[in-house]
């Protein structure tokens, strides 16, 4: 029987020489799988592993307290796992005692494991509710504006995406899709709880096979397929980035001038166009929202958005908006008028048509499978009531007791001085590192789980080496495509490692709720119920699961082709909007909403609104900085993960990550190919390679993120050597009504580099120090600590 595996890249079957070696395959089943996932296994036994509880120098020396530069430049003691369990549970006693648990942040952060016990999150959250509770943080950074948005305008995003028509429809259906930011396959490798059959590349081929048209409008035709099928299955329309609501109040103002707006779905299904069409026809502000007018803000011929606005809904048609366009200043209102387009348009609710946010975001989006609760660990309630949109981290470490808006509230912010981390890296996902290296010497301790001797391991206090998916049993499930995997581990725990279950059961041991925290279960006890749990819930959708030991020894349930096709997205809102309403406050699409106005937001009006960012092409601030700078996905990982795999590295020029330029823009500077470049702001720098393309909007540069975060030294004054672009995107929110990240509004200069060039070493282990044993106070405040090695 095979042995599978599952990361959030794919299923993986495990194959073993006849010495017992491992290797990892792609599952057979899989029509498209990425190619750099075969590299996990390499880099889970890597030198970059930590192997051992390691304890910042800094920390040991002075206790606990801001760090005054230290986080990042210490170095780290290596201890036995008594010691650092102690520290912890001594260090969280503290602060509880101290400060009560409003100065405990619980960091956790999506893509920690596809695996649903060993979810780092979940256990972290489950462990903290259980000490007194947390700050916790909402929401996402990769959709932080719409999910605030749209539950007011629309629905829940979650109940949005798990309702997306799936591909065959699409190809029976749709003969129209216009794609705001693409539907970059790339993004579609990945899903949480991990991919299944990677299906996005096959199904955009049929559905051009059977008559779909394609329209791209981005700043980068790579966000179209992979790039190599855009001229023969996609016309790409070229925009300037952050300009996306300009131009779909142009196609709405066109519709609605030339009578071809849905006058019965619009007055039946929605609430507030008259509002939303006095604003595009310019009588509430002298403006008409003309092709014209957003020609010259979005850099698109007038002609060619009159042409589109006439050929919109001539048949059916979709509108995709990646989840891209709202990580950008005012990131609300491209999706909210993306929603008024397809509202005037009227194809919302039909198979095939509307709206979608977004095919090619992650793999399960477009996939068939029945959908039911799978298994999940129960985190409890979190008694503390503080938050933190996830995005503003940096400020609440900056700015205790400061005041922030969220979602029509007043909050502020609170006095965090301990932080666990355990999954998901900040030094990847947040902006501006440079800003996040000063906050992050705030806190009094930062504790981290960590697999990898990354950035956000060499800025912790205490970290605790945790094991990767590759060494533990779990259960991975995607609630959307459609199986379930038994994942058997396929090496032994690198070093010292331990999971994170056990790391935090043997903290809770010591804080007195061992117990409560294990509930007297191991991994496999756990396993268990949480899997027998969810057969209920599985055979109510349809699907009859085994027993566990059965599901164990068939090591995959593949159940993705029981489901029916579902019905179209918001298919019973359309057919009978009175017994089917939304969850919007009128029950219909909200296209003006008194509440979102009464909000009392800066900036923020009732209605979609093109509003200039602060950093974008036709700002000022252009002169001085005349490229606009994309920070998409990789193609050769998730994220930061595997950034240390051979697959990686393969793709860097001398080591550094390319940056993608216009030829023409190249040439305006003296650059070509292969160059070594300065990419600089007044936030930072980063030094890059140069890559040129005729597939970018001419003043845009374009970097993927995921190159692991390498500060050159002082002597650089803020330069990440590897080239992170998050050193250059601003830190700060995209809207007080959501205040989600704004890393797509962002503007650069890019000049060949001169000097000294500073050597990369992201990849370099660490250089542990030694240090005399240091005593410390632990959890009972006597025991002492053992010596240090």
């Amino acid at each position: 029987m095979p042995h599978y595996t599952a990361a959030h890249w794919g299923i993986q079957e495990v194959i073993r020489d006849r010495a017992g070696n491992p290797a990892l395959r792609p599952w057979r089943d899989d029509p498209d799988p990425p190619a750099f996932a075969m590299h996990a296994l390499a880099a889970s036994t890597g030198e970059l592993r930590v192997r051992r509880p390691a304890i910042r120098r800094g920390w040991l020396e002075h206790g606990p307290g801001p760090a005054r530069g230290g986080r990042g430049r210490d170095g780290h003691v290596e201890v036995d796992w008594n010691t650092a369990l102690d520290l912890v549970a001594g260090e969280l006693a503290r602060v509880r005692a101290a400060h009560g648990n409003e100065a405990i942040f619980g960091g956790s952060y999506g893509w920690a494991s596809a695996g649903r016990f060993h979810h780092a999150q979940s256990q972290l959250h489950r462990f903290l509710n259980l000490a007194g509770g947390f700050v916790r943080s909402t929401h996402s950074y990769s959709l932080g504006a719409a999910r605030v948005l749209l539950p007011h305008v629309l629905a829940d995003m979650d109940r949005l995406q798990a309702g997306h028509d799936d591909w065959d429809t699409l190809a029976a259906h749709t003969r129209l899709m216009l794609c705001f930011g693409g539907i970059p396959v790339r993004n579609a490798q990945i899903d949480p709880g991990g991919a299944g059959r990677h299906e996005a590349r096959g199904a955009i081929a049929r559905m051009a096979a059977r008559g779909c048209r394609f329209i791209n409008v981005s700043p980068t035709r790579d966000d179209f397929g992979d790039g190599r099928e855009q001229p023969a299955l996609a016309e790409w329309i070229p925009i300037r980035p952050n300009t996306d609501t300009a131009f779909m109040l142009a196609l709405a103002h066109e519709l609605i001038v030339l009578g071809r707006h849905d006058r019965a779905f619009l007055a039946s299904h929605c609430s507030g166009f008259g509002r939303f069409a006095d604003h595009v026809l310019g009588l509430d502000d002298g403006q008409p929202k003309t092709p014209e007018w957003a020609a010259d803000i979005t850099g698109v011929p007038a002609a060619r958005i009159a042409a589109l606005a006439r050929e919109l809904g001539r048949e059916r048609s979709l509108i995709n908006v990646a989840w891209s366009l709202q990580r950008a200043e005012h990131g609300e209102q491209p999706y909210w008028a993306a929603l008024a387009l397809a509202a005037v348009i009227g194809h919302i609710g039909l198979p095939g048509g509307g709206i979608a946010f977004a095919y090619g975001a992650v793999n399960a989006i477009g996939y068939r499978g029945p959908k039911f609760h799978g298994p999940t660990l129960a985190q409890g309630r979190n008694p503390v009531s503080a938050f933190i949109p996830v995005a503003r981290i940096a400020d609440m470490l900056f700015d205790p007791g400061a005041p922030f808006e969220y979602d029509g509230g007043r909050h502020r912010y609170p006095h965090v001085r301990y932080l666990h981390w355990a999954g998901g890296n900040p030094f990847h996902h947040h902006q501006d590192l440079n800003r996040l290296v000063r906050a992050w010497q705030l806190p009094d301790t930062i504790v981290a789980h960590e697999q990898f001797w990354t950035a956000a391991a060499r800025h912790a206090d205490i970290v605790l080496p945790a094991t990767t998916t590759l060494e533990r049993a779990d259960i991975g499930f995607s609630s959307r495509e459609g199986h379930m995997v038994a994942m058997r581990p396929v090496i032994a725990p690198v070093g010292e490692a331990r999971d994170d279950h056990a790391i935090l059961a043997g903290i809770a041991r010591r804080l007195g709720f061992g117990e409560a925290f294990t509930e007297g279960l191991d991994t496999e006890g756990w396993l268990r119920r949480l899997y027998e749990e969810c057969r209920p819930r599985a055979e109510a959708a349809g699907v009859r699961l085994p027993g566990y030991d059965a599901f164990v020894e068939r090591g995959l349930i593949d159940f993705s082709r029981a489901a029916e096709p579902p019905e179209p997205l918001l298919a019973r809102f359309r057919a009978d909007p009175i017994n089917h309403p939304l969850p919007s406050d009128s029950g219909r699409i909200e296209l003006h909403s008194p509440r979102l106005a009464g909000f009392g937001h800066t900036g923020f009006a009732g209605h979609p609104r093109w509003r200039e960012p602060t950093e974008w092409l036709g700002a000022a601030l252009a002169r001085q900085y005349p490229l606009h700078l994309i920070s998409d996905q990789p193609a050769n990982k998730l994220h930061g993960q595997l950034d240390h795999s051979a697959a990686s590295r393969a793709d860097r020029v001398r080591g550094r990550e390319p940056v993608v330029l216009h030829p023409l823009d190249a040439a305006e500077r003296g650059l070509a190919d292969g160059e070594l470049v300065r990419v600089f702001n007044d936030r930072g720098a980063c030094v890059a390679a140069v890559r040129t393309s005729d597939g970018l909007a001419r003043g845009v540069a374009c970097m993927a993120t995921g190159a692991w975060f390498d500060p050159a030294g002082p002597e650089f004054d803020g330069v990440c050597a590897h080239g992170n672009p998050n050193v250059l995107t601003q830190d700060a929110g995209c809207s007080p009504l959501s205040q989600g990240c704004s890393a797509q509004s962002c503007l650069v200069q890019v000049e060949r580099w001169t000097g000294p060039l500073p050597p990369v070493r992201a990849f370099d282990p660490p250089a542990f120090v030694a240090t005399p044993p240091i005593r410390l106070p632990l959890a009972n405040g006597a025991s002492p600590c053992p010596s240090l090695t």
